[in-house]
């Protein structure tokens, strides 16, 4: 690329990144059914012309954000990952739950409205298309590698799986991780949508006027829910769901 070529790439990316913070501030101020390519090239001070050269339609703006805010929480708990809490403790692979689930949640309660994108109502008239599939993997993929490193190291102990389960489970197991046992997976699954449900209620507000401590009181549900998928199968998991969870 010469000096001319990567000026031109500097300044287009940085024009992109301008129309998304703008169309940010929309997501927050009208949401996302209400995100307006005019509205955010008025405010940029561009002509509509020139913004679709960047971002061809509103969807297209959609997804450029959504993709962010997947990678970006993704991101969030792949650093809680491996910053590998609890070291090589008997408790570390519940330790590592905990913080990564927390680094979730974090991210969530500093971007409301960009987690209300990706997790909130569907967008009347969008659909998401195969460029978000791989980011909005990210948590759950970090999710797979804590319980693969947790059962090479005999720590995990999923609970048994009622007989009309095991077909879904097989379905789960084969689509997600062919290397981890049915159980393992279908609780997995199942406590992604515990951990996220436990952060949109805080988002979308049914814990106003409910829960006011919420730090400790979500520490204490993710670890009722590593202790549910096989995870707390020391003392100090144990222990997680009898105390203070050391930090």
């Amino acid at each position: 690329m010469t000096p001319i070529q990567g000026a031109r790439a500097r300044a287009r990316a940085e024009v992109a990144a301008a129309i998304k913070d703008e169309a940010r501030k929309q997501l927050a101020a009208e949401g996302a059914a209400k995100l307006s390519l005019r509205a955010v090239a008025r405010e940029l001070g561009l002509v509509s012309s020139a913004l679709y050269r960047y971002f061809p339609s509103r969807d297209d703006l959609l997804t450029a954000l959504i993709v962010d805010a997947y990678d970006a929480i993704g991101a969030a708990a792949e650093e809680a990952f491996a910053a590998g809490p609890g070291g090589t403790t008997p408790g570390a692979h519940p330790l590592r739950w905990i913080a990564v689930c927390e680094a979730v949640r974090a991210w969530a309660v500093a971007h409301p409205h960009e987690y209300a994108l990706i997790y909130g109502s569907p967008v009347p008239g969008y659909s998401a298309p195969a460029d978000t599939v791989v980011p909005a993997g990210r948590v759950g993929a970090v999710l797979l590698s804590l319980a693969r490193d947790a059962r090479s190291d005999g720590a995990l102990d999923p609970p048994d799986l009622p007989g009309e389960l095991w077909p879904e489970a097989d379905r789960l197991t084969a689509s997600l991780a062919p290397d981890l046992p049915p159980p393992a997976v279908a609780a997995l699954v199942a406590a992604w949508s515990q951990v996220f449900g436990l952060i949109s209620f805080e988002i979308f507000g049914q814990f106003n006027r409910l829960v006011t401590d919420r730090d400790p009181f979500f520490r204490q549900a993710v670890a009722g829910i590593a202790r549910e998928i096989g995870l707390a199968g020391t003392e100090a998991g144990r222990g997680a769901g009898k105390g203070p969870v050391p930090g």
